[in-house]
């Protein structure tokens, strides 16, 4: 068996309002344009996540209501405030935690591109993959039936894509 993540970042924010704090930023029009790019590249490829566990900040469940409204099915999800701006090992630890065969986890740099690097047995050549830039998405898959046992530097690399790879 197969374990599948889904890695995003979330897609670009709004920095028009200096009153609001930084969990509370939505999207800009780019992030509101990249978001269902990403989505319909997921439906495109197959990649159907089974379950969604995505940091509570605004701008990540901005980045989930547009991805998912692009996915062919309703995906049960789960706001993770551990999940905000967390380290690579905080992220570890979250997914450790999931139930789902294919699992979509949507959070924040550099904790998300720390992660990415981190858990891969081989990085993709993608340019872009060391920055991590907003929306990039990683497929990434573990040997094994349960999350609890995956480690660092096994996964496989499936897929790695940008918004701007699709525009």
């Amino acid at each position: 068996m197969t374990l599948r993540l889904i890695l995003t970042r979330h897609a670009k924010s709004d920095w028009d309002d200096p009153l609001q704090s930084d969990h509370q930023r939505g999207l800009n029009p780019r992030g509101q344009r990249a978001a269902p790019l990403i989505g319909r590249w997921l439906a495109d490829r197959g990649y159907l996540p089974q379950a969604a566990l995505v940091s509570d900040a605004t701008r990540t469940q901005q980045t989930w209501a547009l991805l998912s409204a692009e996915l062919p099915q309703t995906v049960p999800v789960r706001f993770e405030p551990a999940l905000y701006h967390a380290s690579p090992d905080t992220i570890l630890q979250v997914l450790r935690n999931a139930e789902a065969q294919t699992v979509i986890m949507i959070g924040h740099n550099p904790g998300i591109a720390a992660f990415a690097g981190l858990i891969l047995r081989a990085k993709p050549a993608h340019a872009d993959f060391p920055r991590y830039p907003t929306c990039a998405t990683l497929i990434a898959e573990f040997p094994g039936p349960h999350w609890a046992d995956i480690t660092p530097g096994t996964a496989k690399l499936r897929d790695f894509i940008v918004p701007r790879d699709l525009e």
